[in-house]
């Protein structure tokens, strides 16, 4: 079994592809399965973590998450659990539109997205600093919890940058700063007497093939 820190250690999952990822979607809530290659991901990550001493997963509840945590536990026997902390961020009016849709006609928040989004701000959306504000309540709850032992958090996109950045105090702007493909994994280490330490990123090398998404 594989450990990197002797200590808690969090294995942060972005789930595999679906199709809102290829099609240039703001996905939200917006409940989009993974396709065919995001399954073949799911299968290959589940294979790399196997390697891991894992105690317990959690999920987002969409089926995009739900999917990949759910390969992960079948592979690893080990039980899936929901955590409604980790269900990704609302994005009212913009929730399951195009991107170039919003762009054309909300011209100055999308260059906002594009340059700052953690100013952001969307009748009926949430702001990445609200985000940030319940997931790393859930997260210091879970790691507590879990204490020398290793888990894994399955999540999103817009969920996992802004944890990994309150994690390791990083002040905005951080969201394009940090970048987390599909199906890739990142590793964070927990002490109490240190808090969080990010031992790796966008881990991705179990992968056969995947595309970058970064806006």
């Amino acid at each position: 079994m594989y450990k990197v820190f002797n200590g808690t250690q969090i294995i942060l999952v972005r789930h595999g592809e679906c199709e809102g990822n290829i099609k240039g979607i703001f996905r939200g809530r917006t409940d989009f399965p993974l396709n065919d290659r995001g399954l073949v991901q799911a299968k290959d990550l589940a294979q790399e973590l196997k390697s891991f001493p894992l105690k317990c997963i959690y999920t987002s509840p969409l089926s995009r998450a739900r999917q990949t945590a759910e390969e992960i536990g079948k592979q690893c026997e080990i039980k899936v659990k929901i955590e409604e902390g980790f269900n990704n961020i609302e994005l009212g009016s913009w929730e399951g539109r195009f991107k170039k849709d919003i762009a054309q006609e909300y011209p100055k928040e999308w260059e906002l997205w594009k340059k700052n989004p953690e100013k952001l701000q969307v009748q009926n959306m949430e702001t990445l600093y609200e985000v940030q504000k319940r997931t790393k309540i859930c997260l210091d709850r879970l790691a507590s919890k879990h204490k020398d032992e290793t888990f894994v958090v399955v999540s999103h996109r817009a969920i996992l940058k802004p944890l990994i950045a309150a994690c390791l105090n990083i002040t905005s702007p951080y969201f394009w700063k940090i970048h987390l493909d599909t199906a890739s994994y990142s590793l964070l280490s927990y002490k109490e007497n240190r808090g969080y330490c990010l031992m790796q990123l966008n881990q991705t090398k179990h992968l056969k093939e995947y595309i970058s998404e970064w806006v």
